[in-house]
């Protein structure tokens, strides 16, 4: 889990979040008012969001003024999966497999953000645990 998290406000205008991504090697980016989490815009939203504006051609200066235009709440998913710290990775898997998200952040019992798991958290983690194909290939016999 990723807990260093660069966020954005609601009411941000698209050329801060822009920036965030442009600045940073993220896919994900949380949005919260104060600590509460409300909402989560990931670069492929964004991405189809400014394309949406332009199908036939890329126009820089029509990309700048839809930006300025529209702030992250206009285009954030509201009402998404989140974890609790305490849970367990397999309710993670569940959420992954069955919704096909690649992010779920993780929030307190009060919704303020803790952290947020990616698909590459667990990659990274079961890489380091070592286990071998074997393993994994006799886990789902069972």
């Amino acid at each position: 889990m990723s807990t260093d998290l660069l966020t954005v406000a609601p009411g941000d205008k698209l050329t801060a979040l822009k920036e965030v991504f442009d600045a940073h090697k993220i896919h994900h980016v949380p949005v919260v008012r104060y600590k509460k989490l409300v909402g989560l815009v990931s670069k492929t939203d964004f991405l189809h969001f400014l394309r949406g504006f332009n199908r036939n051609e890329e126009d820089r200066f029509v990309n700048e003024a839809r930006m300025r235009a529209y702030n992250v709440e206009d285009i954030m998913t509201k009402g998404i999966a989140k974890l609790s710290p305490t849970e367990r990775i397999d309710v993670a898997l569940e959420i992954f497999l069955e919704n096909r998200f690649h992010a779920i952040p993780v929030v307190d019992d009060e919704g303020n953000l803790e952290g947020i798991l990616t698909t590459f958290d667990i990659i990274k983690a079961v890489a380091e645990s070592k286990v071998s194909a074997k393993e994994i290939l006799d886990s789902q016999k069972g």
